[in-house]
């Protein structure tokens, strides 16, 4: 069950909850609706206790990190009812870091993405199949 912050009705069961893996894969086609390359899920949860997944994912530039970020906010916002704890980088663009607790995701720009090397950072963990996400 997915610990993101959520609105009343959600709670009242009108909502169907996604599980972590679920709401990855979610967050990973919504990116790719809006053509993020490169798009990763790594399951996090043998390395850190923080989050479940993180979704790595490529705008060509800041105008489409932007967008990806839009889509995925308005999408999950609507179909969930799920807003992310926290967000930061909308403004510059080149890091967009959204935190749904159970989900990280991160949209970056090539440059940003080739600089923080996150894939390398924690090389140890699975990588989830993203052919599988749910659309």
């Amino acid at each position: 069950m997915s610990r993101g912050y959520t609105a009343d009705s959600h709670r009242q069961g009108r909502v169907q909850t996604l599980t972590s893996l679920e709401q990855a894969r979610r967050i990973a086609a919504l990116a790719l609706e809006k053509l993020a390359d490169d798009v990763v899920i790594l399951d996090m949860r043998p390395e850190c206790s923080f989050t479940d997944y993180f979704v790595i994912a490529t705008g060509r530039n800041q105008r489409q990190t932007a967008s990806i970020w839009d889509e995925v906010h308005t999408r999950l916002k609507q179909e969930q009812r799920l807003l992310p704890q926290g967000v930061d980088g909308t403004r510059e663009g080149a890091w967009i870091v959204a935190d749904y607790l159970d989900v990280v995701l991160h949209v970056f720009t090539p440059e940003a993405r080739a600089y923080y090397r996150l894939e390398e950072l924690w090389g140890d963990v699975p990588a989830v199949d993203v052919d599988a996400a749910a659309v």
